[in-house]
């Protein structure tokens, strides 16, 4: 259980489901559940592809404060949009895959301290392969326009000058999800806005009612973009040792006095502070200034740092190795439950295989026939050698 006070009052409740939200669509739906007095339903769905990272603690934090906060949370282990979007997910990883991602997620969220009791796990494939769900595609697809379709996955879907048909099915099977796993709410990226619009469009069409929307933003990456799974030095893995992590923390850009775009910062702010308070009920974060011979700064508020660090009473030097620490420690209980579990290492090994060896290929030099022995070379060249050897009797 986490350690803070639970929300009882409807303001308590959207207070927690709200907070550091980039937008909302139809708050409406959602105050209204609450003044019915039951609990809101949400799901986030994840495309079981690339290996989860700490990029990944941006919704997982949020989600942990919707289960906090008595929001009933479906995890739709999405393995067969993977699969759709443009094969990031081979058909023969993905159940592995939806595995893995179902241990991980939920050692984060343990690692905050939450109650899961609110929570379930779903994989699409289990409910998206349905007569009643296929017919529901092809009543959708029958009043979307392909124009449509590539609006609304426009910002998840990877583009491609010769795209795959599955590329225009992914938003329809997103938007469809609502109404099947019977929710209220979606919640997702910024970047999910024109699905979210869509879906609050397209599924009226069908004769269903529209869902709520809520949206966290996309901070930036360790190097300033997004924080991607291809991509090595962009993200700190969840199972990274110590030593690794404070490796590419000290790496990551952090211009000194710059606020904007540091994706240091935008850690701190969307995942240390609320974690802090999710798992001791204190919102704070600590910088060590022992080797200066000062007194610690502890910070309660993310204004409160932009402030000391526009101002350069934190500098990098001094942000980047509380980070790491923090960091450390929050991913404490995910490496050691990763070591204890035998199971858990067998599916990593199945869903994350090492890349296969190149052998490599030996020259194929040829060969001459007949095969010339060095004897016989030899006796070829002798002749010509003893003729230059004869001197000229000419005068």
């Amino acid at each position: 259980m986490a350690a803070h006070k639970v929300p009882e009052t409807k303001e308590e409740k959207l207070a927690l489901i709200y907070e550091n939200l980039a937008e909302t669509i139809n708050p409406e739906i959602i105050e209204g559940i609450l003044d019915e007095g039951r609990n809101v339903k949400v799901y986030w769905g994840t495309a079981t592809t690339g290996r989860p990272h700490t990029g990944y603690f941006v919704p997982a934090i949020k989600i942990a404060q919707l289960l906090h906060a008595g929001c009933e949370v479906t995890i739709l282990l999405a393995d067969i949009h993977g699969f759709l979007d443009n094969l990031k997910a081979p058909l023969e990883l993905v159940e592995h895959r939806s595995n893995y991602y179902q241990w991980t997620i939920r050692a984060m969220l343990e690692a905050v301290g939450v109650d899961t009791s609110l929570l379930k796990f779903v994989k699409g494939s289990s409910y998206q392969k349905s007569p009643d769900y296929i017919m529901d595609v092809y009543r959708l697809c029958s009043v979307t326009s392909e124009h449509d379709a590539k609006k609304a996955g426009a910002e998840v879907v990877k583009q491609s000058s010769n795209a795959p048909l599955s590329g225009l099915l992914y938003p329809i099977l997103q938007i469809l999800d609502e109404e099947h796993l019977g929710v209220d709410v979606q919640f997702g990226g910024v970047d999910q806005r024109k699905l979210f619009t869509a879906a609050k469009e397209w599924l009226p069409k069908l004769g269903y009612r529209q869902r709520a929307h809520i949206m966290n933003p996309m901070i930036p990456g360790l190097h300033g973009g997004k924080m991607s799974s291809s991509e090595e030095d962009s993200k700190i893995d969840l199972l990274d040792t110590a030593e690794t992590i404070s490796k590419k923390i000290r790496k990551a850009e952090a211009a000194p006095k710059v606020v904007e775009g540091n994706g240091i910062l935008a850690f701190i702010e969307y995942v240390l502070l609320p974690a802090a308070e999710l798992k001791t009920g204190t919102r704070s974060f600590t910088v060590d200034r022992s080797r200066d011979s000062l007194e610690p700064l502890v910070y309660t508020d993310i204004q409160a740092i932009h402030t000391d660090y526009q101002n350069d009473v934190l500098t990098p030097q001094l942000i980047k190795p509380a980070v790491a620490q923090a960091i450390v420690d929050l991913t404490a209980h995910i490496r050691d439950s990763y070591a204890a579990s035998s199971e858990w290492q067998d599916i990593a090994a199945q869903a994350y295989p090492a890349p296969k060896k190149k052998e490599k290929k030996v020259k194929d030099k040829g060969s001459h026939y007949p095969v010339r022995t060095k004897t016989d070379a030899a006796a070829k060249e002798a002749p010509a050698a003893a003729k230059e050897d004869v001197p000229s009797t000419k005068e």
